[in-house]
């Protein structure tokens, strides 16, 4: 079974949708569980896809210094980098798109989300909005908002790729399609498009820069 669609412009998310990061994530957030007294579980049901600072305010004491824990964090992330890989197939999909119909959309930092990138060979577009671009992040619909501003594309011609909960109800908020990716289990995914990696997916495009998609579905049972 296919599933087609059409769009002028495709929006990413990083971590979990072009790169697995999700063991140096983990790290990132035991640390801060451990710091106050934490139980790390319970962060991590909701802190993916999430802006850090969001879930600092969230999670930690009363009065907490956001910005000192933020940077503590952030520098413990960014030289801990083992384990982190591209999601299959996600270079060669990026690579296959048009560079003026493509854009990062990520809860990570600027530097980070390029160290990142470039670290496990997946092509950066022009386009990048970070957690530093944006006053409230997702599941706000400001970072796609700004992203299709940036491209100069209506939101409803636009297609977010998305594996978290936080990212999925940010691109729907802004009025866009979301293709999940991966095994997002909240209700907000259960009757979106899924592919697993881009070993499902091929993107074509045409005269007028109009991209279609095509979804390859594996059979069930």
């Amino acid at each position: 079974m296919t599933t087609t669609l059409s769009c002028r412009a495709i929006l990413f998310d990083m971590d979990g949708t072009l790169v697995d990061s999700t063991v140096v994530v983990e790290r990132v957030w035991a640390r801060f569980a451990e710091r106050f007294g934490l139980d790390l579980d319970v962060i991590l049901e909701t802190s993916h896809g999430r802006r850090m600072e969001d879930s600092i305010v969230r999670f930690g004491p009363d009065g907490v210094d956001v910005a000192e824990v933020k940077k503590d964090l952030s520098d413990f992330e960014f030289v801990t980098t083992e384990g982190v890989v591209a999601v299959p197939g996600a270079a060669g999909f990026v690579d296959s798109l048009p560079a003026d119909g493509i854009a990062l959309v990520t809860s990570a930092g600027r530097e980070l989300a390029i160290m990142r990138m470039r670290s496990v060979g997946v092509p950066i577009p022009s386009v990048v909005v970070t957690a530093d671009d944006v006053d409230r992040g997702k599941p706000h619909p400001d970072p796609y908002l700004a992203a299709a501003a940036a491209l100069g594309v209506d939101p409803a011609d636009a297609i977010v790729f998305e594996d978290a909960d936080a990212g999925i109800e940010s691109g729907l908020a802004a009025g866009m399609r979301v293709i999940v990716v991966g095994d997002a289990a909240g209700d907000i995914a259960s009757d979106l498009p899924r592919i697993a990696d881009y070993s499902g997916i091929s993107a074509s495009v045409d005269g007028d820069g109009v991209i279609t998609l095509t979804l390859t579905h594996p059979p069930v049972g």
